[in-house]
């Protein structure tokens, strides 16, 4: 199998300067560049550069993989986005090369969601069917998730680090967000993308609360706008604005749900589970799949004894035509003539044991043999189907 790697870099907050351009192309005189973005493949050599430090510089999002399975997924973001303490629970102890991982710069969290396949032993089947080159569209809206506090892409990469062995057993599990029982399309996206397993994926999310449907949270909406003073108010206005429709959504969205805390009864929070714990939930969760996949399996194999019976019916049913095309087919004389009338003669014998009918099919096989018999080719096709004696 021949080499094959696909980089692409995404500028989402602000766009590339055309000195950032020229920068990106003398690293490249093959690569797509933008404003935007940066696409290029390599099927010999390398990118002349390093992604993370592409992500510092000048972009918001990247995606890579290669044929041999490694793949990685990297998203900047504002600092203000994320406390250091929130992050830590999901990443610690991570370095990068883990398959979650963050890193900072003055203003920016990097994220790192990563498999690395370097002995080219895993599943790369995703990176080489028609949707493979969709992989940056359906996985950049996790970046919008996690700017508006959605913290399940942060669970799904401690749950990738916990597929790769990298956790043991006494290891604590993170806060559990609510929703991991209904993923977003990019979060599920980002499940097949690292391959995370759907046995660890059901039994962490047995302790994970369903989102608030929005109609729940209007009316606590209406209550903080109706509070706010005409600057704060006005700030946010002002941001979007200026063109700065995240940061305000992102400072807004901050205010109300501190606002919201501060209203709502203390709660207990969940007992925190151990990776050992969860291993347990996962033999059930192993179980129950095993259990669908075998009711599936058995369903659609019904699905396909219903579908042939029905079509061995039909078949029977216009069986004078289905005598006339095998001999047609007989009349031509070749080999592979003689293999389609076969297979044709092989449905219609079944039709009509089907039916009841067997004496039909003897006496259809005495005049096939009546016109066709001299043809040795067929005859020793017959013999060996059993469809006549030698």
């Amino acid at each position: 199998m021949s080499e094959y790697q696909y980089y692409e870099f995404a500028a989402i907050d602000r766009p590339l300067t055309p000195q950032q351009q020229a920068e990106l192309r003398s690293r490249s005189t093959r690569a797509t560049i933008t404003a935007s973005s940066f696409i290029n493949e390599y099927h010999w050599g390398d990118l002349k550069g390093d992604p993370l430090d592409w992500m510092r510089r000048y972009f918001d999002a990247h995606v890579y993989y290669a044929n041999w399975g490694s793949c990685c997924l990297l998203l900047r973001l504002p600092r203000a986005t994320l406390e250091k303490a929130v992050l830590d629970a999901f990443v610690l102890p991570a370095e990068r090369g883990s398959a979650f991982s963050a890193s900072a710069t003055d203003e920016h969290w990097i994220l790192d969601w990563s498999d690395w396949d370097e002995e080219g032993t895993g599943d790369c089947e995703r990176f080489w069917d028609e949707e493979s080159q969709r992989w940056m569209a359906r996985l950049l809206p996790l970046r919008d998730e996690l700017l508006r506090g959605d913290t399940r892409p942060l669970y799904l990469g401690w749950l990738a680090r916990l597929c790769k062995g990298e956790l043991d057993d006494a290891a604590m599990e993170p806060p559990v967000p609510p929703g991991l029982q209904t993923l977003s399309g990019a979060q599920q996206a980002l499940v097949e993308y690292l391959l995370i397993d759907p046995d660890w994926l059901e039994a962490a999310a047995e302790a994970s609360e369903p989102l608030s449907a929005s109609d729940e949270t209007a009316p606590a909406l209406d209550a903080w706008l109706a509070a706010q003073t005409p600057e704060t108010l006005r700030a946010a206005l002002r941001l979007l604005l200026e063109g700065r429709g995240a940061q305000a959504e992102r400072e807004v969205r901050r205010r109300f749900l501190d606002w919201q805390r501060e209203r709502q009864p203390a709660v207990a929070a969940p007992p925190r589970r151990r990776v050992a714990d969860i291993a347990v939930l996962r033999q059930g969760a192993a179980q129950r799949r095993l259990e669908r996949e075998r009711q599936a399996r058995e369903a659609e194999e019904a699905r396909l004894r219903a579908e042939r019976q029905r079509s061995l019916e039909r078949l029977a049913n216009d069986a004078d035509a289905a005598w006339a095309g095998i001999d047609r087919t007989l009349q031509r004389g070749s080999g592979a003539a003689y293999d389609q009338a076969l297979q044709s003669l092989r449905a219609l014998a079944e039709a009509l044991a089907q039916a009841g009918r067997e004496r039909e099919l003897r006496s259809g096989l005495a005049r096939l043999q009546q016109s066709h018999g001299r043809r040795g080719a067929w005859v020793k096709r017959l013999i060996a189907a059993g469809l006549v004696e030698k």
